[in-house]
This record gives structure tokens, C-alpha cells and sequence, in this order.
């Protein structure tokens, strides 16, 4: 399959951030075009391969900038391809940055100091399916759709379903520690991997897992599950999977709080329901997609499975739900068609508009507190016109809150209220007992708050990044860790004065 349609087009060439681009050493073009057959130092392509779905960098695009520009795109269809490139990076001391998909909202793809854009779109196909022991290999670049496809020609299925399905690749999946939508069922990525290939920043490949469980010491799998290409490029996954289920079963919930809502959907889960869906909308969010006056709150439900197992788990929920409103299943089959439906935020964007979401995980006990104090401290930046909220993934011992935030601001303080906003919202959070992230990961533009999340143990992980990357090479600028190229230089404390055409003395040859 080629690489989806994405929902707008984005264009522009110019770069927007003022990082230092590094340039090619004489040499490693012609290495990088030796190492990988498809090698493009086309300006087009390369602006295209440098940017992600990140909110922010559509208003970039939109005034004609993508944030940072490649000097080089190599688009690798062989593991051996990968680890080439990466030997010639290493080699030249070339800034890498691994991408695929490019469905992320968080800037984790942008080569924000130049160097070369690992493209691994390319890097398709289910390889295997052991159908008794339900595991199925695949490479990096296959694109969920194609997966499931092709698992479900033979009755299988991950079940990982994100927002980004259509447009995401199993790679970016992994790389990113994302979340489907029927995940308090499944499970987030990290629940479903068995295994992983990993090419390391020498051009090394290794592999990892491959058991059920294991007590070999720490899990090397988990290591690079979440490293966003920081420690090595991942380029195939082994993923459990599940038999297709038969049809949902399917109910919905009006409460007339938040806080109401959220009890009822932690006495589930603590009872041991795990229903694929769980969705409780605050007043704004019900009133806005699920027919509400805005004084209710709306919980939606969908379990699929074995029918005992389905069954069980519904009857617990109508029980802690008792105390609710019944709305039927209506506002459920509406949900399933839309879900992926962001055209609306698509379309705020454009009209100048400051769209975006912040979604976290906290402790039950902390859940309400983080609710009032996330949305009081963004409605306090200026401009700011609406914060929101939804709980979209569930566990035993806590949830993800999803806050989706707009601000109306002049055109030249777009980007200072984008930046307002989140640090309003995402301090609030890990003032408030909340973490980092929960699905959307880190990228460039959480990378401010890495330090200061992760506090002391942020050694640990400059530890790791040192051993296994010592030169640095691997998409610098992400997750709080110093890069040799320089810092990201964002958010800026000036008008960016980046320059993306020039990025080779190469690039007529």
C-alpha cells in the first residue's frame, strides 16, 4: 500500500524553526544513495517527509513553512537498507530522524536540525502468523489498515484501533507507545508487543522478546517501545493478536456530572470489566457530539468477545450505571462511524484558530482534582475560548483524561498562545498528580516538560541514550535529551529565521 491520503493537504518549503541544518560532508550523498536505492534530495519531498500532523506546524504550513526541512529523504524497503544508512550517519555524524506514517501530533518526525529523514513507509508487509499461538509478524512501515486486512483474511485482529488508524504505520505505533481506541479491552501497544527488531545507532541489528513473559532481566522489548527513534529504529514487530469478534454489544449513559461518570467507570474496571470502549464526555463535549444540553454528561460503551465474557462484563456495567440515565445505543453507532472524524478541528485551523489536545494519565484519586485545575489554568490564557474534556481509556488504578483546547488570538500570537496554553495546561497536570502523556507521546513539543516530569530518573534515561546512541545522531531534539547539534530552539523566544532550501552543496550531483 502506498502512503494514505492525508485528510488536508499541507504544503510550504520554507522552515520555521531557527535551529542550526546541518549539512551533507562531501561524500555521504553518494554513500546514502549507495546504501539506500530510493534517495530524494528533491526540495518538494523532502519538506513533505519533514512534517507531521502536530497542530502547530499546520499553522506553519499553512503561511507556507514546514518546521525544520531534511537534507536528504531515504526511503529504505529492507532492514539492510536501514542499517546502511545508519552506518553512513554514523559514520558523517549525520543527524537521523526516523518517520513513517508521519500521523503523530506532537512534532516527534521533524528533523529539527536537518541531516537525513529515514523514511520507512516503504518498509511493508505481514510476514508471518503463527494462527495457534496468535502472533503476528510484520514490518515497521505496514500501515494498520493493510494489517488488519490481511490478519483478518484468517480470522485474526491486534484490535488496535487509534483516532490516526488510516494514516498510521505499526512502527510509529511501537515508537510512539500508542493507544487504540478499544483499548481498556486490548490494551495499549505496549500490551500487545512479543518482540522487536531494532537497528542501533551503529548500524547493529538486534533483536528482542519473543516470549510470552520472561525473567532474563530488564525487558529490552520495552526499552525502545515508547523511544520515539531516540535509541535505535525499529523496523519489525512481533504483535499478539486476537480472534475477530462477532458483533459489539453496546449501551450508553447520561450522569449529571463529571466526577459521577469517572466513579461509575472505576468501580467497572475495579470490579475487573473491561469493556473495548469507555468514553465519558464532560457537558461542553456531550452537548458538541452527543446530542446533550450541556448540562449532562455522556458515557459511551462497546464490549466485543466471546459472548459469556461480553455479557458478564455489560450486565456489571449497567449495574454501576444504575444511578444514570439509559440512552440506548444509538449515540454508540453513531461514534463508530465518526470516530476518526477530525475534520473539524481541520477546519478551526484553518480559520486561524488555536485547536489542539493534551491527553495524560493519572491516578482515580487524583482524576477530579486534574479535571478543575487543567481546564481553570488554560481558560486563564488570553484568547483562550474553550477547554474541554473526555476519559477515553481505563484501568484498574486510573485513566486518561483528553483535553481539547481553542484559543482565538491575533494572527501574530498564534504561536505564543498555542505555547501559553500548554504550558498552562500540561503544568497543571504534573502539578496535579498527572503525567507526561499517555498515548500521544513526547515529540518536540512536549520536549520542554520531559525534565521536569520524569525528574531524577531522567538520568537514567540520558544513560541509556548515551551507551546505545553515544555520538547522538538519533532524532535529536526529542524527549528532554541534549543533542551535539544544539538545542531545539523552541519554543522561540524570536521570529524564527530557520533556512530550508540549502541543505547539501551535494545535491546537483
Amino acid at each position: 500500500m502506498t502512503r494514505p491520503t492525508p485528510p488536508i493537504e499541507l504544503t510550504g518549503t520554507d522552515a520555521h524553526l531557527a535551529t542550526r541544518v546541518v549539512d551533507l560532508p562531501a561524500g555521504a550523498l553518494a554513500a546514502l544513495r549507495t546504501a539506500c536505492a530510493t534517495t530524494s534530495v528533491d526540495l518538494a519531498e523532502r519538506a513533505e517527509a519533514s512534517r507531521d500532523w502536530w497542530p502547530l506546524a499546520m499553522h506553519w504550513s499553512l503561511a507556507g513553512a514546514a518546521p525544520q526541512v531534511a537534507a536528504v529523504v531515504c526511503s529504505p524497503v529492507t532492514t539492510d537498507e536501514v542499517a546502511a544508512v545508519v552506518r553512513v550517519c554514523h559514520e558523517h555524524h549525520l543527524p537521523l530522524t526516523p518517520a513513517a506514517g508521519r500521523s503523530g501530533v506532537c512534532g516527534a518526525s521533524v528533523p529539527v536540525f536537518g541531516g537525513v529523514l529515514l523514511d520507512l513507509s516503504a518498509l511493508q508487509g505481514v510476514v508471518g502468523l503463527d494462527e495457534v499461538s496468535g502472533v503476528v509478524e510484520v514490518l515497521a512501515g505496514t500501515f494498520g489498515p493493510d494489517l488488519e486486512r490481511e490478519i483478518g483474511s484468517r480470522g485474526h485482529s491486534v484490535g488496535h484501533f487509534p483516532q490516526s488508524f488510516d494514516l498510521a504505520t505499526v512502527g510509529g505505533w511501537v515508537a510512539c507507545r500508542g493507544a487504540g481506541q478499544y483499548s481498556t479491552r486490548y490494551g495499549k501497544i505496549e500490551d500487545m508487543v512479543v518482540g522487536l527488531e531494532i537497528v542501533l545507532a551503529d548500524g547493529t541489528v538486534v533483536r528482542t522478546g519473543g516470549a510470552p513473559a520472561a525473567a532474563a532481566g530488564p525487558d529490552l522489548t520495552q526499552v525502545f517501545v515508547g523511544s520515539e527513534g531516540t535509541l535505535g529504529v525499529i523496523t519489525r514487530v512481533w504483535l499478539r493478536t486476537h480472534r475477530v469478534p462477532g458483533p459489539p454489544a453496546m449501551a450508553s449513559y447520561a450522569f449529571g456530572s463529571f466526577v459521577d461518570g469517572v466513579e461509575a467507570c472505576r468501580r467497572i474496571l475495579q470490579r475487573g470489566a473491561t469493556p473495548a470502549v469507555l468514553r465519558l464526555y464532560d457537558g461542553p463535549e456531550s452537548q458538541r457530539g452527543q446530542g446533550g444540553d450541556g448540562t449532562r454528561c455522556v458515557l459511551l460503551v462497546l464490549d466485543e468477545g466471546d459472548p459469556e465474557i461480553v455479557d458478564a462484563t455489560m450486565r456489571i456495567v449497567a449495574q454501576e450505571c444504575a444511578a444514570a440515565e439509559s440512552l440506548g445505543t444509538d449515540r454508540v453507532e453513531r461514534w463508530t462511524h465518526h470516530r476518526n472524524d477530525t475534520s473539524a478541528l481541520q477546519a478551526l485551523t484553518r480559520k486561524g484558530f488555536v485547536v489542539d489536545t493534551l491527553e495524560i494519565a493519572a491516578p482515580w484519586a487524583r482524576l477530579g482534582e486534574i479535571f478543575d485545575e487543567v481546564r481553570a489554568a488554560m481558560l486563564a490564557v488570553p484568547h483562550a475560548r474553550a477547554a474541554t474534556c473526555h476519559l477515553s481509556h481505563s484501568y484498574t488504578d486510573g485513566a486518561c483524561l483528553y483535553f481539547t483546547f481553542a484559543a482565538t488570538p491575533p494572527a501574530v500570537e498564534v504561536e505564543s498562545t498555542y505555547v501559553a496554553m500548554w504550558d498552562a495546561g500540561q503544568r497543571a497536570v504534573l502539578a496535579h498528580g498527572g503525567n507526561l502523556s499517555h498515548h500521544h507521546g513526547v515529540g518536540l513539543n512536549r520536549h520542554r516538560f520531559v525534565r521536569e516530569a520524569l525528574g531524577t530518573a531522567h538520568g537514567v534515561l540520558r544513560a541509556l541514550k548515551g551507551a546505545l546512541d553515544p555520538t547522538g545522531i538519533l532524532n535529536p531534539g526529542k524527549l528532554g535529551l541534549d543533542s551535539p547539534f544544539g538545542d531545539p530552539a523552541w519554543p522561540a523566544t524570536g521570529p524564527a529565521t530557520g533556512d530550508a532550501t540549502g541543505a547539501t552543496s551535494e545535491e546537483a550531483s
